[in-house]
C-alpha cells in the first residue's frame, strides 16, 4: 500500500500544456477514481505517476519519496492498460509469471505468487490456456493478475473495462471492488465512465482540460457539486440546466424566475448573494422532479423510455427547452400530454454566471441523503 502525492505537476508536448499544476493526495488504501471527457489528461496524469511519461515540472511522492525521477520498475507500482497485452504465444501460467522471472525472483516466490493470484481472480482453471483461448472477462483477469503478482505498492488502471461488454463491465465492476476490499491496495483508477466512477469509488477526482475541478467522494460530488461542470459530467441522466433571472435574494430566501418568466422559484439563500436581474442556472436532476398537479414548471411530453424500474420522459418546457423526467416504475404518460413539474428546495443547484455553485447555507448531508 501506499500513499501518493502530486506536487505542482505539469506536463507540457512541445509548447502545448496538458497538465496544469496539480497538486493532488491519493490516501494510503484508498479506491481513487480520476474521471473526465476525453483529452482532459487522466491518463496522461496515470502515466506520469507510472513513469511512462516524463514530468514537465513538479514532483511525484510515493510514501514521502520522490520518484519522479526513478525508472517506472522502481517505483513499485504495477498498470493494467486498456489492451489487454497479453503474449499470445504463452499461456496464462506464462504470462504471469514473465515479469517476475525476467526480476529473478526466486522459483518458489514465483510459483507462490501465481498460485495466489489465480485462487483471488479464480483464473486457477485457465492456467494452461493460450490468450486466443480466453473471453475478454477471463483476458482481463489475466491481465489483472499479471499485476497483482508483482505485489506493488499501488495498481493503475487505465481504462480496463472499456473493451468488454455492458453486460461484462458490470460484473468486472464488482469484481475490481471485491478485488480493493480484499487486498487493501491503493488504487487509481482512470475512466470516463461517471457510471463507474460513482459506483466504485472511495473518491472520484473530476478532471477538465488539465485541472483539477473537485475532489470527493460520490455522494458529495453527486450532492454538491463545485460547479456547473461537475455537476452535469456526474449523474445520469444528466442534470437539467434551466436558465434563470433573480427576482429577489435576502439572508433567508432566493427568488429565481426561469422558463424565461413563466415559473418563479422559491429557494432557501445560498452562501452567496446575487444581485437583482443577475443571470443564473439552476440545476435539478432527473430523479429529484416529480409529476404534480400543483407544480411550478410546465412542459409537453415528447417521447419515453420505458426501462421497466423507472421511465425517463423527456418533455419541453414552454420556451422550448428540453427537460428530462425520471419516473419510478412504468409511466402511464403520453406523448404531447401536458404536466406539471414540482422541485424540492433540498435538491435545487444554483450556478452563477460563471458556473459556480452557490451552496446552499444550511448544512445538506442528513437532509440529502434521507430525501434522496
Amino acid at each position: 500500500m501506499a500513499k501518493i502525492e502530486l506536487k505542482q505537476v505539469r506536463k507540457s508536448f512541445q509548447q502545448f500544456e496538458v497538465i496544469h499544476g496539480i497538486d493532488l493526495t491519493i490516501e494510503d488504501g484508498a479506491f481513487t477514481v480520476f474521471v473526465g471527457p476525453s483529452g482532459c489528461g487522466k491518463s496522461t496524469l496515470l502515466r506520469m505517476m507510472a513513469g511512462l511519461e516524463e514530468v514537465t515540472a513538479g514532483e511525484v511522492h510515493i510514501d514521502g519519496q520522490r520518484c519522479d525521477h526513478l525508472l517506472p520498475s522502481a517505483r513499485g507500482m504495477a498498470m493494467v492498460f486498456q489492451s489487454y497485452a497479453l503474449y499470445p504465444h504463452m499461456t496464462v501460467e506464462e504470462n504471469l509469471k514473465f515479469g517476475l522471472e525476467n526480476a529473478r525472483t526466486p522459483k518458489p516466490e514465483i510459483h507462490a505468487r501465481v498460485a495466489k493470484a489465480a485462487d483471488i481472480l479464480q483464473i486457477s482453471h485457465l492456467m494452461k490456456r493460450r490468450p486466443n483461448q480466453l473471453s475478454g472477462g477471463q483476458s482481463q483477469r489475466v491481465a489483472i493478475g499479471r499485476a497483482i503478482v508483482k505485489e506493488p505498492k499501488a495498481f493503475l488502471f487505465d481504462e480496463p473495462l472499456s473493451n468488454l461488454d455492458a453486460e461484462l463491465r458490470v460484473k468486472m465492476r464488482g469484481e475490481l471492488v471485491a478485488l480493493h476490499k480484499r487486498l487493501k491496495s491503493t488504487m487509481i483508477y482512470v475512466t470516463h465512465d461517471q457510471v463507474e466512477a460513482m459506483t466504485m469509488a472511495d473518491k472520484i477526482v473530476v478532471l477538465r482540460d488539465g485541472i483539477v475541478e473537485q475532489v470527493g467522494t460520490p455522494v458529495e460530488l453527486y450532492a454538491r457539486p463545485v460547479n456547473q461542470f461537475v455537476a452535469g459530467f456526474l449523474g445520469a441522466p444528466q442534470m437539467n440546466m434551466l436558465g434563470g433571472t433573480v427576482l429577489a435574494s435576502g439572508e433567508t430566501s432566493l427568488a429565481i424566475a426561469v422558463d424565461d418568466g413563466r415559473a418563479n422559484l422559491r429557494l432557501s439563500a445560498r452562501n452567496a448573494s446575487l444581485p437583482v436581474g443577475a443571470d443564473c442556472v439552476v440545476g435539478i436532476r432527473p430523479e429529484h422532479l416529480t409529476v404534480s398537479a400543483d407544480g411550478s414548471l410546465a412542459a409537453k411530453v415528447e417521447t419515453m423510455e420505458v426501462l421497466g424500474s423507472e421511465t425517463i420522459v423527456h418533455a419541453r418546457l414552454g420556451n422550448g427547452l428540453p427537460i428530462t423526467v425520471s419516473v419510478r416504475g412504468i409511466s402511464g404518460l403520453q406523448p404531447d400530454a401536458n404536466i406539471r413539474l414540482a422541485l424540492e428546495d433540498a435538491f435545487v443547484h444554483v450556478f452563477d454566471d460563471n458556473g459556480k455553485t452557490l451552496q446552499p447555507t444550511r448544512t445538506w448531508t442528513e437532509d440529502y441523503v434521507q430525501h434522496g
